[in-house]
């Protein structure tokens, strides 16, 4: 990978708080967990943070909703966290599916689609980030999919945080906390095989390199072979990813993690059209393997590769610097056919008498994309009179850039070249013409973001917390002058923390959105802005295994892009849109052998932006038991539900109920276990938009895995 002098002169900006003194010796971290639940959950709970190893479901810190480890109890804003046991334990392979069973969450909002982890988040798109650095500035074209087995956990803070972490949607993030470096060696190697030939080797090594512990490793490579519920579509990856972490004493820590991930895929999405997925074709209904378009040649490949740190040094008890920073090189070759099901909404525009050829668009776009980001900061904690303050003050930078090269064309009854295919009985390999890749005009963004927070507390149980941040950010298009958006924005919270765990809440914040790109009319977006009003109240008692959460909103955004209600794929932006609702959430362990969680949304959406149902909930339990004596038996089951919805044009997506299973043995040495999600086979729609397409949902995917510690 080149950097550029602007790039290099950049780092060594941000590395430069990166020479400071150096103190005390190494602090040793928690022994590996037994095999026995209840003796794992009692060593875990004295010593977890918000970015180490978590035993079973419940979380009980999260930085992302405050940049800072602090207790959820003491959090008020809406935060659920995915542990990395739940992933395991769910055999969630994929950030979509990991998020299933999480309140404010639609996780799969475009049911399968081999491109990308389609999740809504209090009816808009959250933003992805990874550890607290934001992973994308674009669309999936741009991007690549991060694999969960280098997660720790992911964390989903629900509405508005522009105040911490700059211009974000007002759905709010989705934070992915890395996989770590540990102090007690811990190494595993494992297999999958399952569905669609499945056959994935993973290996996750960790522990000290030296005697003393001043250096850890943590070495996590995937290989895997795969094909998916598309005909001709795979889902192949090889991926590593090291970490080294130097901890010269307690009161200083850096860690230099690096990635390096290449997939080969295509597009389960083929935009088939209302009549044939959902409403009558008198072909019958569409089948959920189907392809249309030319096997060996469709693809949807990714090259990714990051290198960054995370630094923390601790000059006494009360004063603290940290910095996060990391450059990504992503290359994304996407190339191939979609359906025509925009030109007449939902049918077929080709063939509207018998309803079985299908037009086709070509499509293709090579993209490079370069992102340099870093956030240092500065925490505090003092008293004034009465008042304990927690005070963060920080910078974080964001250096964005996009190379495209790109082509298009038409099926043959709009005037263009793409020959029709029988959607029902498909014959590939006809003849169909190529054009060369067109260069786009390179896009850049640059963003800096300055901000300031105090976590006050008093009165011994009385939590207030108010930050104000500016952004100031430039979008450039080459052969355009350059567009340049800045925000101040604020928020506020007022939280009881009573003793006995009850922690009622009201909070407000707001989101800033630069929207980069040009309008169907070849005008700039205007920035999308936000607030959000919140209440809620939260039981999680210090004795118990027992989150209980719920939660009333009220989000209010302008200028939020939606489909043109006219036809086609053009984007235009909304005036003023709401969305209200409620979201209950419980995790808890009963008479020790019990794991429960569940939860509850009621989301009352804006028209012009409703893909997700007005009810939604699910709840996963898991039982511990021994057969024959013999312990180490575990079995899980899920149940989730959706209402029927529709975005007001397009055909009622129907409701579903879907099932999942887990059957598990596990030693201190192996695991084993047998995952089956929709266990039913329920072939349903996922969501119908009204531009004319419908998405086929997950149908039954069955995995079994095999994993020996050592």
């Amino acid at each position: 990978m080149r950097i550029s002098p602007r790039r290099r002169r950049a780092a060594a900006m941000f590395a430069g708080c990166l020479s400071l003194p150096l103190q005390a010796q190494v602090m040793a971290q928690t022994p590996a967990a037994t095999t026995l639940p209840e003796v794992r959950v009692d060593a875990n709970a004295e010593t977890e943070t918000a970015t180490s190893p978590v035993v079973g479901y419940r979380a009980r810190n999260a930085t992302s909703a405050t940049k800072t480890d602090t207790p959820l109890s003491e959090t008020p804003q809406s935060v659920t966290i995915v542990t990395r046991d739940q992933m395991t334990d769910q055999g969630a392979n994929n950030v979509q599916d990991a998020l299933t069973y999480a309140a404010g969450v639609r996780s799969d909002a475009y049911g399968v689609d081999s491109r990308t982890d389609s999740v809504l988040v209090r009816g808009g798109t959250p933003d992805e980030y990874l550890d607290g650095l934001r992973k994308n500035f674009d669309y999936y074209t741009s991007n690549a999919r991060t694999d969960t087995y280098t997660l720790e956990r992911i964390e989903v803070l629900r509405g508005p945080s522009a105040m911490l972490f700059g211009q974000g949607s007002t759905a709010g993030i989705i934070n992915m906390v890395s996989k770590r470096p540990l102090a007690e060696a811990q190494r595993e190697v494992g297999v999958q095989f399952g569905s669609w030939n499945r056959a994935q080797l993973q290996t996750d090594l960790t522990g000290p390199l030296t005697e003393d512990g001043q250096w850890l490793y943590r070495l996590i490579a995937v290989g895997r072979n795969a094909d998916t519920q598309v005909d001709y579509v795979r889902d192949d990856r090889q991926l590593i990813a090291p970490s080294l972490t130097w901890r010269p004493n307690a009161a200083t820590s850096l860690t230099l993690q690096a990635l390096y991930q290449k997939d080969k895929s295509g597009s389960t999405s083929q935009f088939f059209p209302w009549e044939g997925m959902l409403l009558p074709n008198p072909n019958g209904l569409l089948a959920t393997n189907r392809f249309i378009g030319e096997p060996g040649y469709d693809r949807y490949d990714t090259e990714r590769a990051t290198a960054g740190w995370l630094f923390e040094h601790r000059f006494n008890d009360q004063w603290a610097v940290r910095q996060n920073l990391r450059y990504t090189h992503n290359d994304v070759d996407y190339t191939g056919f979609y359906g025509d099901a925009f030109t007449v909404p939902g049918g077929w525009a080709g063939d509207p008498v018998n309803k079985r050829l299908f037009g086709r668009f070509w499509d293709s776009s090579i993209t490079k994309v370069n992102m340099l980001t870093a956030d240092q900061n500065v925490e505090g904690r003092f008293q004034t009179g009465g008042v304990q303050h927690q005070v963060l003050a920080g910078f974080d930078y964001a250096d964005y850039s996009m190379n495209k090269r790109s082509g298009f064309d038409y099926p043959t009854y709009l005037g263009g070249g793409q020959p029709l295919i029988d959607a029902y009985a498909p014959v590939y390999g006809q003849p169909f013409p190529t054009y060369d890749l067109v260069d786009s005009p390179k896009s850049t963004q640059t963003q800096y973001g300055y901000y300031l927070q105090d976590q006050m507390k008093f009165a011994r149980n009385w939590i207030v917390l108010g930050g104000l941040r500016y952004d100031d950010v430039t979008n450039g298009l080459v052969g355009s002058d350059d567009q340049k958006s800045h925000a101040t924005t604020k928020r506020f919270s007022l939280m009881y923390a009573a003793d006995n765990g009850v922690s009622p809440y009201l909070s407000y914040g707001e989101s800033f959105t630069p929207v980069a790109g040009l309008n169907a009319n070849n005008q700039r977006f205007t920035p999308q802005r936000g607030k959000q009003w919140e209440v809620g109240i939260k039981y999680l008692p210090a004795d118990r295994p027992i989150q209980l959460t719920a939660a009333v909103y009220d989000l209010r955004e302008d200028n939020r892009l939606v489909l043109d209600a006219s036809g086609g794929t053009n984007y235009l932006q909304a005036g003023s849109t709401k969305t209200k609702g409620v979201e209950l959430e419980a995790k808890l362990t009963l008479a020790r052998d019990w794991d429960l969680m569940g939860f509850y949304n009621y989301t009352d959406v804006d028209p012009q932006l409703a893909q997700v149902p007005r009810n939604q909930a699910a709840v996963w339990g898991k039982y511990r038991f021994t057969v024959n004596g013999l312990p180490g038996f575990s079995a899980g089951a899920g149940v989730r539900w959706m209402s029927a919805f529709t975005d007001g044009v397009a055909p009622e997506t129907p409701a579903v109920t879907l099932l999942d299973l887990v059957l598990a043995y596990e030693t201190a040495k192996w695991r084993l276990a047998l995952n089956i999600n929709n266990v039913t086979d329920k072939v349903y729609n996922s969501v119908c938009l009204s531009r004319g397409d419908c998405w086929w949902g997950a149908r039954r995917n069955a995995i079994a895995s095999a994993t020996y510690r050592f």
